[in-house]
C-alpha cells in the first residue's frame, strides 16, 4: 500500500509550536531496519521498537538469587524489557509533497527522539544532527522541495551520546524507570515553516502588560489578539513588542487561568498559551503573585510501566496529574528530566507548580566539557519549547550533582539571565562536601535533606529520637535566605503487592515480582504476602503524615518533594509509593484521609509523644495551616477526643479564629485528663473546621498503672527460664539488655528505598501483629505498627525463627523482599512440661507502654488460652540470648 498524507491547512501546534501553516502528517506506516536485522520490518509510527516487538528478547529467568546466594541484581534492580534494542535504527517511507508546500521552506517535526537523529529527504542529508532528549527534533530545508513524490530516511540512534548520569539513572535516558527505547514519539510532521519560528511571552503582573519576544525573520506590522481581542501595541526594537493587558486575570493553582495571544501578519499567524503570574523567591519565601506559596509534591520520574516511555497526549499526563491532584499535590519534580509537551499544557490547566532538570545526575560536574556543552545547548532548548507555560516554575541542571560547583554557579546564573520567568538552583540537593547545608551563592531557592544545622526531613530523625509531635525543623530550617524545600521526604519501603503482577502486560515484564513469589513460595511463606503489604504499608502511610505535618509546622519552609507517592520500580525495586507504578491505590489508606494533612489548608495538633498513662492529662495545642488564596474568618474550630469504640471522651469549641493565609495560625490549647480509662485504649483527637471539609486526626494511647500478673515466671535469664519451664511453669523470658539476643537490629522504620540499593541496612519493614490475639487483649493496636510501638522496637533486637522449628510468632516482624526471612521479636512455644514465651525486647523498661504489653501478656500466660503446641529446643534457646557483638545503623550509614 502506498502511503499517503492529508494535507491539514490552518493546524494549530500545541504552544510555542502553534502555527497555521500548511503542513502534513508524518505519522503511519514506515519501514525500519537495524544492525540486528538487515531486513526492513513495518512499524507504524509514533512508537518505540520495544512496543514493536522489535529487539533482543530478554533470557532472564525470575531468579531471586544466583547460584552462589548473591542477590540476582540483574532481576532485582527493576523492571525487565521484554526485547531491548541499543544502536542506530533507520526509517524510511515516501512523502507527498502538494502543490500548497511546494518550493517553500520546510520544517520536519518529530517530538520526541532517544538520542541522535539524522534526517535525509533523497538522500540528501537535511540540516545537522539532531541531539535533545528533551524536546522535538526538528530540521529545517530552506529550499524546499517540488512537488510530488520524496524518500525520507530517518536515522535514530538511542546509544549513549554524552556521560550525563552515574550507571545511567538519570531518568531521561536509563532503563532503571522507563526505558533506552528506539523510536519516535508524538507529533511527527512535514510543515512550512512559519515567517517566526519562536514567541516567548513575558508577563509583567505589576504593570500589567506583556513583553512579546518574536525570532524569525522580520515582521513589519503584525497584529496581537489575545483571547480573541486586538490588542495594540509599543515596539522597543525590530523584535520585542509590549503589549497592555488591563486587569489580568492571574495564573495559580486556584485559578489556573490560560491565556491565548495570536500573532498575525503578512497571511500567517501563531498562536501560543500563557499564564499572567509574577513567580518570586523574597526573603525565604516562595511567593506567586505576591502571596506565600507552598509546595506539595512528589517526583515524577517516568515511569510509565506499559509503554516503557512517557506518554505525549494530554489524556495520558490527565491521568497522572488527576491522580496526584486527587491525593491533595499541587506541585511534580521532574528527576533529572524533562516532560513532553502535552505535559506542560495538563498542569496549565490544572493549577500544578512543576519542577523540571537538565537530564543530568553526575557526580563529577565540571570535568567533562562535552557534557557541560551539552548541558548548556540542552538549557536553551528547553526555555524556547516550553518556557511559555505558567507551570514552569522551578528548574535546576539536574538531581544531586556534585564536584564542581563554580561551574554550577556559573551555570544558574546563565539560566537566570537566560529566562527569568522561572527560579533556579545550582542542583537538586547534593552531597558534596562543604555543600548542601546551605544555599549557594545564585540559588533562588533550596532542596535539601539537611542544613549546616540538622535534618529537614523525618529518615534522618525518626529512627533516632522518640516520637514527639511537638517537633517541627525550625531549628535547622532558620537563617536560610531563600525559599527551602525538604528533599525527597519519605523513601519508606512497602512490600511487595504481588497481586500487581498480571498488571504488567506492555513492553516490561515484572521478573522482579515473579521472582519474589517464587522465593516466597519455596519458603512456604506466600500466604503471608498480602499481609506483608498492608503492614509495612500502613506504617509507611502514618510515616508520611507526620513527615508532611512536621513540614508544615516549620515557619521558614516553602514545601516537600516526596519520593514518591508513586512507586519507583527502579534502583533496587524501591516500591516506596501508596500508589502503585500505575497510579492505582495499593488500599492502604484512602485519598480522603490522605488529603487530611496534604491540602491548602491543614489542621494541627502539637503534643509530646504517643503513649501515655492515665494518671496524666493529655495537653495539645491546636494550629492551622492556612495556604489557600484567603483568610479563613468565621469559621469556628471544633476539637474531641475519642475513644476506640467511638465514645467522645472529652470535646470542645474554639470560636472562629481568623486563621491569615500564607502563614501557621496558632488556635488554642486543650487538656484532656485521661483517668476515665480503667484498662488502655486507642484514642483520637479529631479536629475540623466547621463549615468547610477540612479536617484532620490523630492517635494516641493511654495505659492505667498496671502489674504482672499472678503465677507467672518472669525473668531475663535463659537458664532460669529453660529451668522452670521444663519443670512445667508458665515462663516469660525477655532480655535485660537487648544486646544480648542473636538477631537483627531492632529498627522503627522500615527498608529505606530498597534493600537491593542499599543492602547495608537493618533491614526489617516494621511489624506484622494479630490485634485479636489473647495476648494483646490489654494492648490495643492494628495489623501494622504504630508509633505506641516505637519504644518497645527500638529495645528489641528481631529473631530469626527459620532454624527454629516452625514456631508461631506473637509479634512477627516483616522481613524485606530480598531476605524472606520468618522474623518476630515475641514467640510462645512448648518446653518439657510447661510453655513459654521469649520476648526480644527488654520489657522491665520503665515505660506505660512496655509496662502494659507484659501485664498483657502475662495476663494470657495465665489464661487457659495459653497452651502452644509447637516445641523449641531448649539448646536453640539458649543460642537466641548468647550474642556477642552489636551493630547499630544510622540515618547516613544507609547511604554507604
Amino acid at each position: 500500500m502506498k502511503p499517503s498524507f492529508l494535507l491539514i491547512l490552518a493546524l494549530l501546534w500545541p504552544s510555542s509550536r502553534a502555527a497555521a501553516q500548511p503542513s502534513a502528517d508524518l505519522s503511519g506506516p514506515w519501514q525500519v531496519t537495524t544492525t540486528l536485522s538487515p531486513t526492513p520490518r513495518e512499524v507504524c509510527l509514533p512508537t518505540t521498537l520495544d512496543q514493536a516487538g522489535i529487539g533482543t528478547p530478554t533470557t532472564l529467568q525470575p531468579h531471586l538469587r544466583l547460584p552462589d546466594g548473591s542477590v540476582n541484581k540483574a532481576v532485582m534492580r527493576h523492571l525487565t524489557r521484554r526485547v531491548s534494542y541499543i544502536g542506530p535504527a533507520t526509517y524510511e517511507r515516501t512523502v507527498d509533497v502538494p502543490r500548497q508546500m511546494a518550493g517553500r521552506p520546510l520544517l520536519f517535526e518529530f517530538e520526541r527522539v532517544l538520542w541522535l537523529s539524522r534526517l535525509y529527504v533523497d538522500g540528501h542529508e537535511v540540516g545537522p544532527a539532531q541531539e535533545s532528549l528533551s524536546t522535538p527534533h526538528v530540521f529545517s530545508l530552506p529550499r524546499g522541495l517540488a512537488e510530488g513524490r520524496h524518500r525520507l530516511r530517518l536515522v535514530v540512534d538511542n546509544r549513549k551520546q554524552v556521560d550525563l548520569s552515574y550507571e545511567d539513572m538519570a531518568h531521561a535516558y536509563t532503563n532503571e524507570t522507563q526505558t533506552m527505547w528506539n523510536g519516535v514519539l508524538g507529533r511527527m510532521r512535514m510543515s512550512v515553516a512559519p515567517r517566526v519560528t519562536d514567541v516567548q511571552v513575558y508577563p509583567d503582573v505589576e504593570r500589567r502588560q506583556l513583553r512579546v519576544v518574536l525570532d524569525g525573520r522580520p515582521v513589519r506590522h503584525p497584529r496581537f489578539r489575545l483571547d480573541g481581542r486586538l490588542r495594540p501595541y509599543t515596539r522597543p526594537n525590530d523584535s520585542t513588542f509590549i503589549i497592555p493587558v488591563g486587569r489580568p486575570r492571574l495564573w495559580s493553582e486556584f485559578t489556573p487561568y490560560i491565556y491565548r495571544l495570536t500573532v498575525q501578519a503578512d497571511g500567517w499567524q501563531r498562536t501560543v498559551r500563557f499564564g499572567m503570574r509574577r513567580l518570586e523567591s523574597s526573603h525565604g519565601r516562595l511567593l506567586l503573585n505576591g502571596e506565600r506559596i507552598f509546595l506539595r509534591a512528589t517526583l515524577e520520574c517516568c515511569i510509565f510501566p506499559l509503554t516503557g516511555c512517557p506518554p505525549t497526549t494530554e489524556e495520558g499526563w490527565r491521568r497522572v496529574f488527576g491522580r496526584a491532584k486527587a491525593w491533595g499535590l499541587n506541585s511534580l519534580r521532574f528527576h533529572s528530566y524533562c516532560p513532553p509537551e502535552a505535559a506542560f499544557s495538563v498542569a496549565d490547566e490544572m493549577g500544578f507548580y512543576l519542577q523540571v532538570e537538565l537530564p543530568n545526575w553526575t557526580l563529577d560536574i565540571g570535568s567533562n566539557p562535552k557534557a557541560e556543552a551539552y548541558f548548556h545547548r540542552e538549557f536553551e532548548r528547553i526555555w524556547r519549547a516550553y518556557g511559555n507555560h505558567p507551570s514552569f516554575c522551578l528548574m535546576t541542571p539536574g538531581n544531586e550533582l556534585q564536584r564542581d560547583f563554580n561551574y554550577l554557579n556559573t551555570l544558574c546564573r546563565h539560566m537566570k539571565q537566560a529566562d527569568p520567568r522561572h527560579l533556579y538552583a545550582t542542583t537538586t540537593f547534593t552531597f558534596e562536601k562543604g555543600h548542601g547545608g546551605h544555599p549557594e551563592p545564585e540559588d533562588q531557592f533550596y532542596v535539601t535533606q539537611w542544613t549546616d544545622r540538622g535534618w529537614v526531613r523525618g529518615q534522618g530523625v525518626f529512627d533516632e529520637q522518640p516520637p514527639c509531635f511537638r517537633s517541627d525543623y525550625d531549628s535547622t530550617a532558620a537563617g536560610c535566605a531563600v525559599p527551602l524545600i525538604s528533599h525527597e521526604i519519605g523513601q519508606y519501603s512497602v512490600y511487595p503487592n504481588l497481586r500487581e503482577t498480571d498488571k504488567y502486560t506492555g513492553t516490561l515484564d515484572a521478573l522482579n515480582f515473579k521472582a519474589i513469589r517464587r522465593d516466597l513460595e519455596q519458603k512456604g511463606l506466600l500466604q503471608r504476602a498480602d499481609d506483608y503489604t498492608q503492614a509495612s504499608g500502613r506504617l509507611a502511610v502514618k510515616l508520611y503524615k507526620e513527615e508532611i505535618e512536621r513540614a508544615l509546622k516549620t515557619r521558614d519552609f516553602s514545601g516537600y518533594q516526596l519520593l514518591g507517592l508513586q512507586d519507583f520500580p527502579g534502583q533496587g525495586t524501591a516500591l516506596v509509593g501508596l500508589v502503585d507504578a500505575f497510579w492505582d491505590s495499593k488500599g492502604l489508606c484512602t485519598e480522603r484521609y490522605f488529603r487530611q494533612f496534604c491540602a491548602p489548608v491543614v489542621p494541627l495538633a502539637r503534643f509530646d509523644r504517643a503513649t501515655w498513662s492515665t494518671t496524666e492529662t493529655f495537653r495539645a495545642d491546636l494550629e492551622v495551616a492556612n495556604y489557600s488564596p484567603t483568610d479563613l474568618t468565621g469559621h469556628a474550630l471544633r476539637w474531641a477526643v475519642c475513644r476506640s469504640d467511638g465514645t467522645v471522651l472529652a470535646q470542645g469549641r474554639f470560636a472562629a479564629p481568623p486563621l491569615g493565609k500564607g502563614r501557621l495560625n496558632a488556635v488554642g490549647s486543650i487538656a484532656v485528663p485521661l483517668s476515665a480509662i480503667a484498662d488502655a485504649d486507642r484514642l483520637t483527637l479529631r479536629v475540623r473546621i466547621v463549615g468547610t471539609d477540612y479536617a484532620n486526626t490523630w492517635d494516641f494511647w493511654a495505659y492505667a498503672p498496671c502489674a504482672d500478673s499472678p503465677g507467672i515466671v518472669v525473668t531475663t535469664s535463659p537458664d532460669e527460664a529453660i529451668r522452670r519451664a521444663t519443670a512445667g511453669e508458665r515462663v516469660l523470658l525477655h532480655p535485660a539488655r537487648k544486646e544480648q539476643v542473636e538477631g537483627l537490629e531492632g529498627k522503627f522504620l522500615p527498608v529505606f528505598w530498597s534493600p537491593v540499593h542499599f543492602p547495608k541496612q537493618a533491614g526489617t519493614m516494621g511489624l506484622l501483629l494479630r490485634p485479636r490475639h489473647p495476648a494483646l487483649a490489654h494492648f490495643p493496636t492494628d495489623l501494622n505498627a504504630d508509633w505506641q510501638w516505637w519504644n518497645i522496637v527500638k529495645r528489641s533486637r528481631v529473631m530469626v525463627l527459620d532454624s527454629l522449628g516452625g514456631v508461631q510468632p506473637l509479634i512477627e516482624s516483616v522481613d524485606n523482599f530480598v531476605s524472606n526471612r520468618h522474623l518476630a521479636l515475641l514467640f510462645e512455644a512448648r518446653l518439657g512440661r510447661g510453655g513459654i514465651v521469649v520476648s526480644s525486647t527488654e520489657l522491665d523498661a520503665d515505660l506505660p507502654e512496655m509496662r502494659h504489653l507484659r501485664y498483657s501478656l502475662t495476663e494470657y500466660m495465665r489464661s487457659p488460652a495459653f497452651a502452644p503446641r509447637q516445641a523449641v529446643d531448649a539448646t536453640r534457646l539458649r543460642r537466641l540470648f548468647a550474642a556477642t557483638a552489636s551493630s547499630e545503623t544510622h540515618a547516613t550509614s544507609i547511604y554507604e
